[in-house]
């Protein structure tokens, strides 16, 4: 049995910890058997090897009776950067409960686990459904709804340093005036109804004037300035940190993924690229 869990990227600018979109990195954690205890095998640096591993810690909780079992874990997902890899582990966590313990979680069921664990929907949502999906925590219910998928190519700029979400939330403002609060939802609104629309010049003229996070953030990666302006110049659609960062996400037609690529080397951006697609099918087992 192999579970394949995709990667995502998240807040799309203003659709701060609600907009998410599944993408062609992939967590693959491979059931080899039965054990006399938990054991994950990978090679991915500072993750546990054991039952505090996040993918068995999650299974766990889902299952408690779930047996030992031993797990080949491989992953093409950077951690940490942004792009998703804690709530991968959940899924895939969440997914092992599901088929060991057949519990017969629907999809709704996987969201509000997940979600419930990560806080907020908008990584968890589209690794479990696929594609681009905008969700909202009401009174303890997460709801998720997908939106059309997209039709570009997505380069992931990676810088070489991590960072991890609780310190790019600790630069964060406590609160924000109600004037920019109810701007900053006018636009995400907005975003939300040219992603729907399939209006992508305004969608990607919105995501990049988001007040909620990026203007905090961009301190810790100054990078996504940088990205942005070769961006606008090679024709791309938008670009925006991804999830807390430090991974720069550019929505590129595919026509101009070389352009945008040369314009990041001549500009002297030279930390790893990544093209990526929109990813639509989310998590999925294979027998």
């Amino acid at each position: 049995m192999l579970i394949k869990v995709p990667a995502s990227t998240a807040n799309l600018g203003p659709g701060f910890d609600s907009i998410g979109m599944a993408v062609s990195l992939y967590l693959e954690v491979k059931v080899l058997g039965l054990s006399d205890h938990f054991q994950v095998d990978h090679v991915m640096p500072d993750i546990s090897h054991d039952e505090s591993n996040l993918i068995v810690k999650t299974a766990l909780t889902v299952y408690p009776g779930l047996k030992p079992l031993h797990l080949q874990v491989r992953s093409d997902i950077p951690l940490s950067h942004g792009l998703g890899s804690s709530s991968s582990a959940i899924v895939a966590g969440i997914e092992l409960a599901d088929h060991f313990g057949k519990l017969g979680l629907t999809d709704d069921e996987k969201v509000q686990i997940g979600a419930e664990i990560e806080g907020h929907p908008d990584n968890i949502a589209p690794t479990i459904l696929g594609g681009l999906v905008i969700g909202t925590e009401v009174e303890k219910h997460f709801d998720a709804i997908k939106a059309p998928l997209p039709p570009f190519s997505l380069v992931a700029y990676v810088p070489s340093y991590n960072l991890p979400t609780k310190k790019a939330r600790e630069v964060l403002p406590q609160e924000l005036d109600f004037k920019t609060a109810t701007h900053g939802s006018a636009i995400a609104n907005t975003l939300v109804a040219s992603l729907f629309a399939k209006n992508y010049q305004i969608a990607g003229e919105l995501m990049e004037k988001d007040v909620f996070h990026e203007n905090y953030r961009e301190k810790l990666v100054p990078e996504l300035s940088k990205v942005r302006d070769v961006a606008h110049q090679k024709h791309a659609l938008t670009t925006y940190l991804s999830g807390a960062g430090s991974t720069v996400m550019t929505w590129v037609a595919d026509e101009h993924v070389n352009g945008f690529l040369s314009g990041l080397r001549k500009h002297d951006l030279r930390d790893k690229t990544l093209v990526l697609h929109p990813d639509p099918h989310g998590v999925q087992i294979i027998e």
